[in-house]
């Protein structure tokens, strides 16, 4: 089985993390996985020199250049099943799979955002040609029915860690790494600054949490557009010696080793691989109810589970584990063993590549959504 794998976005973001775990998963497993990225974004860059890496830029959803480019591409190499990791690749790989014709390859789309369909007539006619979705969460499964995507053309394939490679990552205490106060109790985020992601929700927990454990200090990785509006706030909320924006850090998961918590305050989530990340560290996890979020976190087991959008119970789960270790402890270390278990990188593979096989060694194709 040869799959083609597409992700053309340009900065490094978790579903990048899942490409590279999927395509050096095949490899391992001795099947042949080509990678195409752009030339100019990090998943290209931590995969250059590596032989079946094309680079491509797709500047948009109407790219007819890189559409072109893509099916000579297809004429080329003749995989069996493209596999589209981001909506503008998706868009590309669609166009491209079209102009092939009779000999298109298998289309397959992950999908790892519970965001609803497009309904404007470009973003409908490229879900039409996609084989499969690949859904991070049975959330974003039952969400693309409801958009229309017939049942058979959708499974949940729940993203993956690799709990070795995390356990071999060297640990970077943020105290010294950060400049925080010797002994202070960590809370670390690691998300896109986008609004989805709920920072705004947890700084406004943050001045809770710290007006009752006042050495608290919080950590927020990651860099995106409400960079400027998170400093006028927690200026606004005197957190300034508080919290810390380390902007995008390509160690983070190290630096997660360090926290004593960690936080994910989406407001809407497909599954969240920094919870996964955060599980495989043995970390306990405080997160919100969003999406497939509660497919990973078992509420009380491997952490604790607040509503969307309420600082108030955000900041009450946060202050509870920072006062209780022994918690903290039991928490992080079910969650590792459920990372092993239920989310590793290796069943990842097999059920991707189970999907493969199922298209290959079926019959013809559907389409949809209506």
């Amino acid at each position: 089985m040869f799959s083609l794998h597409v992700d053309t976005a340009r900065t490094w973001r978790g579903g990048q993390q899942q490409v590279r775990l999927t395509v050096d998963g095949l490899r391992a497993a001795g099947q042949r996985a080509a990678l195409v990225a752009h030339p100019g974004g990090e998943l290209h860059r931590r995969a250059d020199g590596e032989t079946d890496l094309f680079p491509l830029a797709a500047g948009g959803e109407l790219a007819p250049r890189a559409a072109w480019r893509m099916w000579r591409l297809l004429r080329r190499l003749r995989p069996d099943v493209v596999h589209a990791h981001d909506a503008h690749g998706l868009a590309v790989a669609a166009a491209a799979c079209t102009l092939a014709g009779r000999e298109r390859p298998h289309l397959v789309a992950s999908r790892r955002v519970d965001f609803h369909i497009g309904r404007n007539p470009l973003s409908r006619w490229k879900y039409r040609q996609v084989d499969r979705f690949l859904c991070a969460s049975d959330a974003i499964r039952r969400m693309l029915i409801e958009d229309g995507v017939p049942a058979g053309r959708v499974a949940v394939v729940y993203e993956g860690v690799d709990i070795d490679r995390i356990a071999g990552l060297p640990a970077l205490d943020p105290h010294r790494e950060l400049g925080l106060p010797a002994g202070a109790p960590v809370v670390g985020n690691i998300a896109a600054l986008v609004p989805h992601k709920g920072q705004q929700d947890l700084l406004d927990a943050a001045a809770r949490v710290v007006a009752e454990i006042p050495e608290a200090r919080f950590v927020i990785v990651g860099a995106g557009e409400l960079q400027r509006d998170l400093v006028t706030q927690i200026a606004r909320l005197g957190l300034e010696r508080h919290v810390v924006l380390t902007g995008f850090r390509t160690d983070a998961r190290s630096l997660l080793k360090g926290f004593d918590l960690f936080v994910m305050s989406s407001v809407t989530e497909g599954l969240g691989t920094s919870v996964l990340d955060a599980m495989a560290c043995g970390r306990a996890v405080v997160a919100t109810r969003a999406g497939g979020i509660p497919e990973s976190v078992v509420d009380g087991e491997t952490g604790l589970l607040v509503p969307v959008r309420d600082p108030a119970a955000l900041a009450s789960a946060v202050v509870r584990l920072l006062r209780d270790a022994n918690l903290r402890t039991a928490l992080g270390r079910a969650g590792r063993t459920r990372a092993g278990a239920r989310f590793s990188a290796a069943r990842m593979v097999a059920e991707t590549t189970a999907v493969y096989e199922a298209l290959a060694g079926g019959g013809s194709r559907s389409r949809g959504p209506r």
